[in-house]
């Protein structure tokens, strides 16, 4: 049950949350979709992946499933390698580099006093740029954001995974800002 009142047509999780108050809802999604959807060198894929890694350490089901699984839409390797990644990104098939920032994502997920120099300098050793870097901090910090917005008011969420399939592709399709916003 949610700490606030809720229009039964709002979306589930954030999204309903960011409609029930659009004028903060607005730039909270317009954030994630510059941050997960607007150019970079890491991809889309890479980008949702580090979302769902801090949900995920967050204990956020919402924002791991949603962003699990449009990252699992968007990788050749699909939710194979998403579930590998969540379960031990140390282990898991993907680059230095990626393996690299997810532990400092992690690491902020904690506290932004826990990212060492020694993580910094993995990461670039692993040919990570300042503006890797720099996004893999702001996505881990404004997914421990959302993550607790959404949790924090009990926001309504689908107990089953395969809910989530649907929500992803309309991401995908159609990003952030219109799936927040209805705009």
């Amino acid at each position: 049950m949610p700490h606030i009142t809720m229009p039964p047509e709002l979306m589930p999780g954030t999204p309903g949350l960011m409609r029930y108050r659009p004028e903060t809802g607005r730039p909270l999604s317009q954030l994630a979709e510059v941050l997960l959807r607007g150019e970079h060198s890491l991809s889309r894929a890479d980008r949702e992946l580090i979302a769902a890694h801090v949900s995920a350490l967050n204990d956020c089901r919402f924002c791991l499933h949603t962003h699990g699984e449009v990252s699992a839409q968007q990788h050749a390797e699909g939710r194979t390698l998403v579930d590998k990644v969540l379960a031990d990104p140390a282990s898991a098939p993907i680059s230095p580099k990626l393996k690299a920032l997810l532990a400092i994502a992690g690491a902020v997920s904690g506290s932004g006093h826990d990212v060492t120099e020694e993580m910094v300098e993995a990461a670039r050793a692993a040919g990570a740029t300042d503006t890797e870097l720099h996004d893999a901090v702001l996505i881990a910090a404004a997914f421990c954001m959302y993550n607790r917005y959404c949790d924090g008011l009990a926001a309504v969420v689908p107990e089953d995974p395969a809910a989530y399939v649907p929500m992803a592709a309309m991401i995908i399709r159609e990003g952030y800002s219109t799936c927040a916003t209805g705009h």
